[in-house]
């Protein structure tokens, strides 16, 4: 199946592609964007890949689904394009690399310049239905990005995970914790984030650790 992806991630993907639960994903795809909106733009399905090649990773953000409002999603997860209102989660997220670093609440919630230095911003479900939370789910997705977790873990070395929430922690455990950093903590949601991820310091402690293996630490300035 020819799938437009980012040249070393279509190789490294290469056989989930041509499984049978993608080819039934593909299809329910089509069949939805025939009858509802659905976030992100097609462009976009396989941005937070095209904006970070598989040799380039050196931090994964694991989140759950697009988000489902009108121009929200763009690709990256948690992230939204310049001109957007901060949603919930993203403000603490904001929030704590305020507490954490001393970074300046930034204007613009885009992420993409996180992806640009090697931060894979990965939703587990890669589409949404327009204003329906979780509509996308158990369709296939999570079987690919499960795939996409267990390569990354397997073949590459020294990369920082950060799973927020219990979702996120499930969905990484595959991810073998002898090579890499795996940071956990409550999701940056507005019901759990007070609950300790406001305070868990995992983007100076993603820094320590990259540099501590030899890597450039990520410049989480927007």
């Amino acid at each position: 199946m020819d799938v437009k992806i980012e040249p070393s991630w279509k190789e490294i993907l290469s056989n989930e592609f041509d499984k049978n639960y993608f080819t039934h994903l593909v299809s329910f795809i089509k069949e939805e964007r025939q009858k509802h909106t659905i976030y992100p733009k097609g462009k976009d399905y396989f941005r937070a890949f095209d904006a970070c090649p598989f040799k380039k990773v050196n931090v994964v953000i694991l989140g759950q689904d697009p988000y489902h409002g009108e121009r929200q999603a763009n690709g990256l997860c948690f992230s939204v394009d310049d001109g957007m209102r901060f949603p919930p989660s993203l403000l603490n997220i904001f929030k704590e690399i305020e507490s954490d670093l001393g970074i300046a609440m930034p204007k613009s919630g885009n992420l993409e310049k996180w992806a640009q230095q090697g931060v894979l911003l990965l939703n587990a479900t890669l589409t949404v239905r327009a204003n329906q939370a979780g509509s996308h789910q158990n369709k296939g997705w999570e079987e690919f990005t499960d795939a996409v977790i267990k390569k990354l873990s397997d073949e590459r070395e020294n990369l920082v995970f950060m799973l927020w929430g219990s979702y996120a922690q499930k969905k990484g455990a595959v991810i073998d914790k002898n090579k890499h950093c795996v940071l956990t903590s409550p999701h940056p949601s507005p019901l759990s984030a007070h609950r300790g991820f406001l305070g868990n310091k995992h983007f100076s402690k993603a820094n320590e650790y990259l540099k501590s293996v030899g890597k450039t630490p990520i410049n989480w300035q927007l």
